[in-house]
Formats: structure tokens, C-alpha cells, sequence
């Protein structure tokens, strides 16, 4: 037998040969570190398990690319980066939590072993145990074995000796996604497996010194919730115990339901899905997304069974926590504390939580350690004056952040998720404190933010506050989600555009006033007004699918605004974008030399023809028409494609007046187009077939479209955000775009690569630092590589309050998500006027009618007094 050479136990790798590093085009001399983390402020609290606890001061959890390692004492951030720069799947500690392993994605990734608390890499075991990604994973109660579980498209299940890097067993885990793998609870020769509607429970066996894996037994369920986590097995891992999307129990024996569990009354264990079941000293600990931890005896779950034909058996929890209102529990963890079991949870609705789960007198209440966005950050901006980020997601809140001292100073909620924000600038605002944010139900708030402190001080009261922030005004210009804003240059007018297919214009006052709305082909995607080098102050309107329009700004005093806010008279320019990408693809490839090919033999035909009957001219003969010869049918050309769909704009900006760039998404992504408003008007619009003048290929991005772009005040640097989360910076020597300047890039992938599309993306005001948000949650902040090499202290400053603000009312909000819009208010006032225009006349006719019938009737008597011979009978018509 040949002996196996092991791993030194003291060997580690070098860091720097490990972490992924921004890209940078070959010979481009752009710097490497151009931009460097700065900060996390985010929070991806919608992984089903993103929280891990080394020891009672560092918790850890995953950013995009980057696992954090957060000091909860003195709030530091420590950052590792995945070594392929695909994101990462998982992380998971070992039993002596000497160690921890990280679990890549990206093609054939690592799983790397790290020592804690040096943060050194101990092993790298390298990309065979899954394809794309790995999900999951767990340390045998040893700590000698770690068993990892991939994504689609392989599934597979791979147990390893990790300390010497060798894989011990591979084999596929289900055909459905898989989501958790652990080790059992008391044999560590148990695996089980969870995913899409099934659970697997199996054991490992040695065979001819061989390790195998035999599935013991395999549940499905259609209707089974299976979370992460989402069981636990015992007794020769027949027995496995979990939860469901109703909130109760159910407890397998043998591949079969045995019986479901509720509590007292038929009630559900859980007000919703169970998120996590632990076996912790004996008891059962099961977490619910309705925000209650409940204790259950072991002994009594293990030896239940039905007493009817429901199938259902009544428990009683021991003891249970209710963590607080409005909270979604997803996984917890415990950690000791001075010989105290403490608990941290993961809230997906964007907190992380402090429990005490000992119930006595003694028991501390719940503590929110931390609270974030919950899920996609949907918009964000800076301050124009200082060092102040805003941010703002479906979860209802505005958050204002710090982004020097690294602090959320405040957050206010409302009633509606926020879908759109821009914060004033310096002509519309010089303290720097309004900010203009768009909600999902078409409301606008008008927010200030402001230092409490500058306030007058009333008696037994302390203004301790960093920031507050103060609803000012709104109002509700659209019917659905707003999902752009932007002020005009010199600040007299706010634009607004939603998915209703309108765009709002407001007159900038102390109080903002409508002056109109114009009425668009499609949803409106993003707003920018021409920059202060135009002539003329316009706005580009960029449309979902694929319209861009130009309009200059309204003049209040011009609009007649009696009956409707409708705008109907505005000079407008349409771009309705054509998709000429197959014809690019054409260029240089086999068939646009297939089509020269043709067209040279064409030609050389037609000239044989014409020298022919030269000849014969020539000779004097007399040239007889004859017939056409029958020429070979040539294979007919593919036609070029055109896609059914219009490929979404996903961004753009002004070039020059009438000039702008576009990015789009779908099959025309992989080019920026340069386009131009043209002057032929045409009666409708979806007519139009509009083709850009120039493009300019972006390379790697057929799959992975940029999102978003922005520049620097100087405007010698184009920040890009892609799709896949990646960030790119292009040098930009003459401050225009060409085919030489977009060759050479810097790129790094931040945000998660599967779903961390960047949201958002812009640099501070003076250009020192530059912050993203994507659709995983997180907010990074960078520093910007400055030619000197050490920044002056900064400081964010906080705008100080408008004089006499303590003394005003509040500001009445729109609460009702069904609340007319402007234009609504404005039909029905209309309505109104006219309904009661024509009771007034209906009244006005009443009385008129009845003095005449009051004439008539005296008439009558005056008849009746006359003599006989005198009076008028009844059938006289009087003339």
C-alpha cells in the first residue's frame, strides 16, 4: 500500500494568493486600488441562514462577495473576499470554532477552511464537490468530516476529509434543489438531507475500507414547507421531525407521516411557516416567521402518536418568547457569554436580535442589536453639500447614514414602500436637508432631515438626537409605483414618472404646487434634465419598453389647469428605439462575407451582360430580347432578428442637445447606443423605428447589462453597475464617450452575483468616496483613490432646522394607498362643479315653472270672475 502523504498541521496559505482582486485591462494603467471598501452599511437578511457567532464578540455574515466579521463591542468591520469573485453560498463554523468554512459560487468554486480567530486560510478544498455553487454545509459533532451540498445543476452531496483535502464520498443529494445538509444530532454517521419537498435521511457505512452512503429513507411531501434547517433526526435516522408552511409539526417514522402536531384547540404550533427547528439540552427549540420561539419536551414529541383519525395530537410548548411585533424570524444561534447561553436571531424583516432564552425571573427582554433595509434597496442618493447617504426600500423606510463615522443616524416608516429618491439640490435647498422620495401606491413625500439640537430647547427636555427627519409635504401625483424623480438645473421644477405611464411636473416653492402632467407610451423608467451647458433646459424621458421622449419644461402662468392637469399642447420628441444588434453581429462574421460573396457575382453577371451586347452592337447584329436565363436558387439568407418584445432601457444620459446614450437589458445588452431625436413627426408614435447613429461594443456584457450609471463632478470617471453586481469604472480622457475610451476599465464584483443587481450607484459631492445598493440589500461605501495620500479629517454635517420649525404643524400624510391622485381630485372637482352648475339651472327652470303655473292659476280665477258671456273657455289657445 502506498503511504498517503498528509497535510502539515502547521501549513496555511498566504492570503494574498487567495482573495479575488479587481480587474483591470491589460497595459491600461489604471491604478488597482482605485477604489477600496470602505464600509458595509447593509444587510442580506433574506438568506434563509445568514448569521454565524464564533465566539461572544464576533459575528459574522455574508455581503455579496465579502464576509463580514463584525466586532459587537466596538462596531469594527473586518472583511474577507471570496477567492473567484462569484459570490459566496454559505458559511458555517466548526465545533471548536477554531475554524469556519466559507462556501463559494462561481464555476467549479472553493470551499475554504479559515483559522479563527487569525483569519489565515487552513485548507482549500477545490472545485469538484459542485459545478456553480455551494449552499450548504456542516462539521460532523468530530469536527473530522464536512459535509457540503451543491446548486443546480449537480445537487451533489460530497462528504470530505477536509483536513487533508481529499473528498471521502460524492454522490447526488435529489434531483430538486437542496437547501440544508447536517449531521445527526447524536450519530455522527447520520446525514439528512432537506430541499424542495423532501427530506432525505441517510448513514454512511464502511465497505472493503471503503466509505458509502446508503439512504435510509426519503420523504416527500407536496405540500411540506422545507426550510433551511428545517429538521432534525434521531434513532437510526428514521425518525425525523419537521415543519410546515401552516405552522405545525410533523414527525416521520420509517419514510412515513406518524403524526402531525398542534397546540390546544386544533391552533397551529406557528402563526405561519416554521423557519428552524434546534435541539438544544434535550428540549425542542422551533422558530417561527411569526416571531415566536417556543420550547417543546423532547420525550413528549419523540414517543407521540395519534389518538384519532385527524392524525393531529395536541402539545403544549414549555416555555415560548414573542420576540416583538412586525418581526420574522429565520434562523438563530447560540453563543456562551461569561458561561451564559445567549442567542442571536436573524430577522428577515432587516434586524438582527439579542435573546435570552432561560425563562426566569431574571430574563432579559429581547434586544435589537442592529436594524437594516429588508431586501432590495430600491433607491438611494447623497447629500449635495456633506457626507450624508439616503436610502429606501419596499419595507416601508427611509434611512439616512453617515457615511465618514459609518453610522445610521435615522430612519422614519410609512405606510407604503419607497421606489424612487433624489435628494434636492443646492439651488433648491443650501442647507442640504430636503429630500424628494417616491413611493409604490404614487405618492411623493417631501422630507427634511435636520439636527434636533438646533432646535430651541423646552423645559425638561434634551435634544440628544444626531438627525431627525420631518415630513414636510405630500402629495400624489400617479396611481401606481413612482419610480423616477428629478429636479430641473436651476431647481424652479421636480419631475416625477411612474409605471402609470405619466410624468408629473411641480412648480419648486416652499410648498410645491402641480403644474401638469403629460401622458407617455410606457412606463417610465428613468428622468434626467438636460445639463446647465444646453441651451435649452429639457428632459429626457426614458420608457421601459424602449421610448425615449424629450420635453422642455413647462411654464406654470401657461397651463390652464381649470378642468384637468393634462398637458396637452407640449412640444414633444419621440425615440422609438430599433433593435439593429443582429445587424452589428452581421459585421465581420461569415455571413456578411456569404452576402458581399453574392453581391460580387451579381455585379460581375450584369457587367458580363452589358459587355456582350456592347459586342454585339458593335458587329452591327440586331440583339433579340431573349429569355432570362433560369439562375440556381441560392439558400435563401436567415433574416435578421428583430425581437418580439422590445428590449427594456435600463438607463441612459444626454450626450449633447437632442444626443443621448442608452444601456439596454434582454437581447439588445452588450452595447451602448449613441441615439438622436429627429424632427419628423409622425401621429403615432409605436410607429416609430428609431436606430441609434453609433454604438460602442461593451465587452462582457451580452449577459450582464449595466444597470446604472454615473460620473464624477468632474466627469473624468464613468461608474458603471452591472447586473451581476459587479462594479466597473472607465477613465474618460475627454470627458466623451468612444469606441478608445470604453476599451480600458477597472471591474470588481461586489454585490451578490445572482441577485445583488446594483440598484443604485454615485460618488459624494466631492468626489472623495463612492457608494452602491443592490438588490441582495447591501450598501457599500469606497474610497476614491485621491492624488493625495492621506485625507484630511472629515465630517459629515447635518443640516441645522428651518427657523420656526418646532412651532409648525405636522404635515398631513396620505396614508390610503386608494387615495385620489391629483389629477382624480381634480376629475371629481370638475365633476362636482358641472354636476352642480346644471342643479342650478334645474333649480333656476323649477322656479320659473312655478311663477308661471302661480300666473296661470290667478289667470283662471280672473276668468272665473268674469261674466259667462265673457269668459274664455279652456280650449282657447291663447296667443
Amino acid at each position: 500500500e502506498k503511504v498517503e502523504k498528509k497535510i502539515s498541521e502547521t501549513f496555511f496559505y498566504d492570503s494574498e494568493d487567495i482573495y479575488s482582486r479587481p480587474f483591470v485591462t491589460e497595459d491600461a494603467g489604471i491604478p488597482i486600488n482605485l477604489l477600496t471598501l470602505k464600509h458595509s452599511f447593509g444587510y442580506d437578511c433574506t438568506r434563509s441562514v445568514n448569521l454565524l457567532l464564533m465566539d461572544s464578540q464576533t459575528l459574522m455574515y455574508i455581503a455579496g462577495n465579502q464576509v463580514v466579521l463584525l466586532d459587537l463591542k466596538t462596531k469594527f468591520q473586518s472583511y474577507l473576499r471570496s477567492s473567484s469573485g462569484g459570490g459566496i453560498g454559505f458559511i458555517t463554523a466548526h465545533p471548536t470554532k477554531q475554524y469556519f468554512a466559507v462556501g463559494e459560487k462561481g464555476k467549479k468554486p472553493n470551499l475554504i477552511i479559515y483559522d479563527y480567530p487569525s483569519l489565515r486560510p487552513y485548507r482549500i478544498l477545490r472545485g469538484s464537490g459542485t459545478e456553480a455553487a455551494y449552499v450548504s454545509g456542516d462539521f460532523n459533532d468530530a469536527g473530522t468530516l464536512l459535509a457540503s451540498v451543491g446548486s443546480s445543476p449537480d445537487y451533489m452531496l460530497t462528504i470530505w476529509d477536509w483536513k487533508e483535502e481529499k473528498i471521502v464520498l460524492r454522490s447526488k443529494a435529489f434531483s430538486q434543489d437542496v437547501y440544508k445538509v447536517t449531521f445527526s444530532a447524536d450519530n455522527e454517521e447520520q446525514l439528512t438531507t432537506s430541499g424542495a419537498g423532501h427530506i432525505s435521511a441517510c448513514k454512511l457505512c464502511h465497505i472493503a475500507k471503503k466509505l458509502n452512503l446508503f439512504t435510509l429513507c426519503s420523504f416527500s411531501c407536496k405540500y411540506l414547507y422545507i426550510a433551511i434547517n428545517l429538521m432534525l433526526s434521531w434513532k437510526e435516522a428514521r425518525n425525523v421531525i419537521s415543519g410546515t408552511e401552516w405552522g405545525n409539526l410533523l414527525l416521520w417514522e420509517g419514510g412515513l407521516i406518524k403524526v402531525e402536531l398542534c397546540r390546544a384547540e386544533q391552533k397551529p404550533c406557528h402563526s405561519g411557516p416554521v423557519s428552524q427547528l434546534v435541539l438544544d439540552e434535550g428540549e425542542l427549540v422551533t422558530v417561527g416567521k411569526d416571531g415566536f420561539i417556543r420550547v417543546w419536551n423532547f420525550e413528549t414529541i419523540d414517543a407521540a402518536d395519534s389518538v384519532d383519525d385527524t392524525g393531529l395530537l395536541e402539545v403544549e410548548p414549555m416555555n415560548e418568547l414573542h420576540v416583538g411585533r412586525n418581526v420574522s424570524l429565520s434562523f438563530m444561534s447560540k453563543v456562551h457569554d461569561c458561561g451564559q447561553p445567549v442567542w442571536y436571531a436573524q430577522d428577515t424583516n432587516g434586524a438582527i436580535w439579542k435573546l435570552d432564552l432561560t425563562f426566569s425571573n431574571m430574563t432579559r427582554d429581547p434586544e435589537c442589536l442592529y436594524n437594516f433595509h429588508s431586501g432590495r434597496i430600491e433607491a438611494m442618493s447623497v447629500s449635495p453639500i456633506t457626507y450624508l447617504l439616503a436610502t429606501t426600500a419596499l419595507d416601508r423606510s427611509v434611512r439616512i447614514y453617515d457615511f465618514i463615522s459609518n453610522s445610521q443616524l435615522s430612519e422614519i416608516k410609512f405606510k407604503q414602500g419607497g421606489t424612487a429618491l433624489i435628494w434636492a439640490p443646492r439651488v433648491v435647498n443650501p442647507k442640504g436637508g430636503l429630500i424628494a422620495v417616491g413611493f409604490e401606491d404614487g405618492v411623493v413625500r417631501i422630507i427634511e432631515v435636520y439636527d434636533p439640537k438646533g432646535l430651541p430647547v423646552l423645559a425638561g427636555q434634551t435634544n440628544t438626537e444626531n438627525a431627525e427627519i420631518n415630513l414636510k409635504q405630500a402629495f400624489k401625483p400617479h396611481v401606481t409605483a413612482v419610480t423616477a424623480l428629478a429636479y430641473e438645473g436651476n431647481g424652479d421644477v421636480l419631475a416625477t414618472g411612474s409605471k402609470d405611464k405619466t410624468v408629473f411636473f411641480f412648480a419648486v416653492e416652499d410648498e410645491y404646487e402641480p403644474i401638469g402632467f403629460i401622458c407617455v407610451p410606457g412606463p417610465v423608467q428613468a428622468l434626467q434634465w438636460s445639463p446647465p451647458s444646453h441651451v435649452k433646459s429639457t428632459l429626457l424621458i426614458l420608457c421601459e419598453n424602449g421610448f425615449a421622449l424629450q420635453v422642455p419644461a413647462p411654464l406654470p402662468e401657461e397651463q390652464d389647469t381649470v378642468s384637468t392637469y393634462q398637458i396637452k399642447n407640449l412640444p414633444t420628441q419621440y425615440f422609438h428605439f430599433y433593435s439593429i444588434k443582429s445587424r452589428i453581429k452581421v459585421k465581420n462574421s461569415p455571413l456578411e462575407e456569404e452576402i458581399a460573396l453574392r453581391e460580387k457575382r451579381k455585379q460581375e453577371k450584369e457587367k458580363a451582360k452589358l459587355e456582350w451586347i456592347k459586342q454585339q452592337q458593335e458587329m452591327g447584329k440586331e440583339i433579340k430580347e431573349e429569355e432570362p436565363e433560369e439562375e440556381p436558387e441560392e439558400e435563401p439568407l436567415p433574416p435578421l432578428y428583430i425581437p418580439e418584445e422590445p428590449s427594456p432601457i435600463l438607463c441612459g444620459f444626454y450626450s449633447a442637445p437632442g444626443k443621448f446614450w442608452l444601456s439596454l437589458g434582454g437581447y439588445d445588452s452588450g452595447f451602448l447606443y449613441h441615439c438622436e431625436f429627429s424632427n419628423d413627426h409622425q401621429d403615432d408614435p409605436e410607429n416609430r423605428k428609431d436606430e441609434p447613429f453609433e454604438v460602442i461594443p461593451i465587452e462582457d456584457t451580452d449577459d450582464n447589462p449595466i444597470h446604472q450609471i454615473s460620473f464624477c463632478t468632474s466627469r473624468l470617471l464613468m461608474f458603471c453597475g452591472m447586473q451581476n453586481g459587479a462594479l466597473r469604472v472607465y477613465p474618460l480622457q475627454d470627458k466623451d464617450l468612444s469606441v478608445n475610451t470604453l476599451k480600458e476599465y477597472w471591474s470588481f464584483n461586489v454585490h451578490d452575483n445572482d441577485y445583488g443587481q446594483i440598484q443604485g450607484i454615485c460618488s459624494s459631492y466631492d468626489d472623495r468616496f463612492l457608494i452602491t445598493c443592490g438588490g441582495d440589500g447591501n450598501i457599500f461605501t469606497f474610497n476614491i483613490l485621491s492624488p493625495e495620500d492621506v485625507h484630511k479629517e472629515l465630517k459629515a454635517k447635518i443640516p441645522s432646522p428651518r427657523s420656526g420649525l418646532e412651532k409648525e404643524k405636522a404635515a398631513e400624510d396620505i396614508e390610503d394607498s386608494n387615495a385620489y391622485n391629483i389629477e382624480e381630485v381634480k376629475q371629481k372637482k370638475e365633476y362636482e362643479r358641472i354636476m352642480k352648475e346644471a342643479e342650478e339651472k334645474k333649480t333656476k327652470k323649477r322656479e320659473e315653472l312655478i311663477a308661471l303655473r302661480h300666473e296661470f292659476l290667478l289667470l283662471l280665477q280672473k276668468n272665473q270672475e268674469l261674466p259667462k258671456h265673457m269668459q274664455l273657455h279652456r280650449e282657447v289657445h291663447l296667443v
